[in-house]
């Protein structure tokens, strides 16, 4: 048995399948023997959706029969934006959009809410920047409480973002750490996607040993293109075996782009049998 077959998944529908509009998302990935999905913010810089668009979101998922397991708070990433919660022009925002993403997060089950952490800002300290992201996250964790779920805080690499704010593992733990001790909650968890981690040149196994009980998600795509396990650096059955021996029973995200462009032929690397679940 691999260790692949011991990890459930979840398949990010923000960029795979993107070459489908949004609502058919769900059912393609339950064609291609998905159960479960994530999304990032799937409502562009609308941070008060309609009721009308998140009815047509709620249905598309109903519909299919998949599970949404995760969901970003406001990012408007298309823009180059790397989240809101940290930068002053834009914390109203975050903050009004706080209740809309766990009323949508409950109606669907979901229990797990990405808080990026946004980017530095010129004319902004970043002790200032910081101070800010505490108020905001300490909402949001409190938030995502109320209904069960988790609040996950996640480093991005600095080649494709190199204005985020979280760049090392240690600097969301770090994060995790003080917003835990904020809200006494304990629901604030590491989102340790292993692609950003690598580009960064961070040790992988070396980050699971000493972090595995504070993450709450884990995020996969091969080094360095993006693609999905196979095509790049990564040794995914190792990856998934420490994680497994560390004690890790969460999902893994599969956030990769397809390397010939079709989503649906991205998947050979994970068995059918083990897609759902």
């Amino acid at each position: 048995m691999t260790a692949a077959s011991k990890l459930s998944y979840t398949v990010n529908l923000s960029i795979l399948f993107s070459e489908l509009p949004l609502l058919e998302r769900p059912a393609a990935a339950a064609a291609a023997g998905f159960t479960a999905a994530e999304l990032w913010w799937p409502f562009g810089e609308n941070h008060t959706p309609s009721d009308a668009e998140q009815d047509a979101l709620r249905k598309a998922f109903t519909d299919a029969g998949v599970q949404l397991t995760g969901l970003n708070f406001l990012d408007d990433l298309t823009k180059g934006a790397r989240g809101t919660l940290s930068v002053p022009a834009e914390s109203e925002r975050f903050r009004e959009n706080i209740p809309v993403t766990v009323a949508l997060a409950e109606s669907l089950g979901t229990r797990a809410l990405n808080a990026l952490y946004g980017n530095r800002v010129e004319g902004v300290s970043a002790a200032e920047q910081d101070e800010l992201a505490l108020e905001n996250l300490t909402l949001a964790a409190r938030a995502a409480h109320s209904i069960g779920a988790v609040l996950l805080i996640e480093t991005l690499n600095k080649a494709e973002s190199p204005d985020y704010a979280l760049v090392t593992a240690e600097a969301a733990i770090a994060v995790v750490d003080k917003v835990n001790e904020a809200t006494g909650l304990g629901n604030a968890k590491f989102l340790c996607d292993l692609y950003h981690l690598a580009r960064n040149g961070e040790d992988l196994a070396a980050v699971i040993a000493a972090h595995a009980d504070k993450i709450g998600h884990v995020q996969i795509a091969d080094t360095p293109a993006r693609n999905e396990p196979g095509t790049g650096e990564l040794d995914f059955e190792d990856l998934f075996a420490r994680l497994v021996a560390a004690g890790y029973t969460g999902r893994i995200g599969l956030e990769y782009r397809p390397a010939n462009g079709v989503s649906a032929d991205s998947f050979e690397w994970l068995p059918r049998e083990y897609r759902a679940g």
